[in-house]
């Protein structure tokens, strides 16, 4: 078994559209190499700055990432050999990794690991009140922020209200009584 603790740029693309970590960032490694008899099983930890935007508001939000994964870095010889003494594979087969020339090859398995780690909906707070709907107002700088809206179901009566309201108690009375009349016919 051995440790090792290594910082390495960030590969460029390790996110998804909303947040992620910046390409050439430094991202810290601690490694456990173990070996074992099909080959090498890495575990790790891997500390990574995130840089994104939040989805309410679309201020930035930056934080850092803390991620553990493990996985087994097959001999090429090995596979082989484990493939002859297995069961049948099963239609979904698992991707393996191997050992090259004494090396392993860590990226699409930080990849994976990272991606799978970053919120898919990052906020910078919980309580993040978001943008107006509307007009695209951060509402947390106007929380009394609002639109009148009349549902357009209803905005042909809009005017016939302005008309009874604007025309006093007189008219409201007369309305009443037309109407009470036409009832009666």
């Amino acid at each position: 078994m051995q440790r090792l603790s290594r910082s390495v740029e960030a590969p460029a693309d390790l996110g998804i559209e909303v947040i992620g970590v910046p390409a050439g960032a430094t991202v810290e490694l601690d490694l456990r190499l173990e070996s074992v008899m099909e080959g090498v099983l890495v575990t790790g930890t891997a500390r990574a700055p995130l840089s994104g935007e939040c989805v309410r508001c679309l201020e930035p939000v930056e934080r850092e990432l803390e991620t553990d994964f493990q996985e087994m870095f097959s001999y090429p010889d090995a596979d082989s050999r484990t493939r002859h003494e297995a069961e049948p594979e099963d239609d979904a087969e698992e991707e393996t990794f191997f050992v090259e020339d004494g090396l392993i090859d860590l990226e699409p398995v930080l990849r994976d690991a990272v991606v799978l780690a970053l919120p898919l909906q990052p906020v910078c707070r919980e309580d993040c009140p978001g943008l107006c709907p509307q007009c695209g107002a951060r509402l947390e700088d106007d929380p009394d922020h609002h639109h009148d809206a009349v549902d357009i179901r209803w905005a042909a009566l809009q005017g016939l209200a302005d008309t009874v309201q604007g025309g006093g108690k007189d008219n409201v009375s007369g309305a009443e009584a037309g109407a009470d009349e036409k009832q009666e016919k």
